[in-house]
């Protein structure tokens, strides 16, 4: 069994500010970070420091040949990551002397997935292989509905929301993790038992793993219900503690283990991220 991994490589260019620029204004930045990004790369980084072999595909810029390198280190597999004449998919980040944020996302890359490019990927995986997706790529719809005619198992994390996510065929995925906003996003309801309700009633056959913040997390499907506290943690960045939970509940049900397992280690392994500044940084090794 192959876990394939299609999904997002970002550059994150972070500016510290005195104050975020407003219109007609010119502003000098303190300091200039560049950091690796993506929900596609952070999960690949997550699921592989889990120990789990992963294969990412995606496409980069030549400006992006660091974080496939950055993969790399990992052990992710990259040889189905290609290159675009596009620049690869960046956020402009500006972070104020209050620690608030202002981001400008540009798809890039990110965006220039092709058709026939998604065929030669998936031709190289098979029936009850794992494929792993985020919403930052472009035809994500198109990947679901030629992973299901091969017989992939779908992990679909569906962030961010869009307006179009509705519109894909998404009775055809077989795991869904999201938090209590994308829940809300699916069902319109913000109770959590209207949401765990709603989606079973949505999409009957799948199973859903619904995180909750400090509130823990919740595997459900149409016939059993399991949930986990939240680790107790100190709070010093948010960031990837999301992409670190879905790596590792990936990582641990890929090697066999138990829902209920890959839920503790995925929780934990999530605690252990926020108390690390940045977001492919900040995710521990297994």
């Amino acid at each position: 069994m192959k876990v394939l991994n299609f999904g997002s490589l970002n550059i994150d260019y972070v500016y510290k500010v005195k104050n975020f620029v407003t219109p007609g204004e010119t502003v000098k930045s303190k300091e200039l970070i560049r950091k690796v990004g993506g929900k596609g790369l952070n999960q690949s980084v997550a699921m592989a420091r889990a120990g789990l072999m992963v294969y990412h595909a995606g496409a980069v810029g030549e400006d992006g040949i660091f974080l496939v390198d950055f993969l790399k280190s990992d052990n992710v597999n990259t040889d189905y990551v290609r290159f675009s004449d596009i620049p690869t998919g960046h956020a402009i980040i500006q972070v104020d002397e209050k620690g608030e944020n202002c981001i400008l996302l540009f798809g890039g890359a990110n965006q220039s997935i092709s058709e026939d490019y998604a065929d030669e990927i998936l031709s190289n995986f098979s029936q009850g292989d794992f494929l792993v997706l985020q919403n930052e790529t472009n035809i994500v719809s198109y990947v679901i509905d030629k992973a299901y005619e091969k017989g992939l198992k779908i992990i679909f994390n569906p962030s961010p929301i869009t307006e179009n996510i509705t519109d894909f065929s998404l009775e055809k995925v077989s795991l869904f993790i999201l938090n209590e906003v994308e829940g809300e996003a699916l069902t319109g309801e913000k109770d959590v038992n209207n949401i765990i309700t709603e989606l079973i009633e949505k999409y009957p056959a799948s199973e859903f793993v619904l995180t909750l913040g400090d509130k823990g997390a919740i595997y459900f499907n149409k016939n059993e219900k399991i949930a986990v506290e939240a680790e107790k943690a100190e709070v010093v960045d948010t960031t990837a503690a999301g992409d670190t939970f879905t790596g590792y509940f990936i990582a641990t049900i890929a090697k066999g283990k138990s829902v209920s397992e890959a839920l503790c280690i995925a929780t934990k392994a999530a605690a252990k991220a926020i108390t690390v500044l940045g977001a492919a940084e900040s995710i521990p090794y297994m």
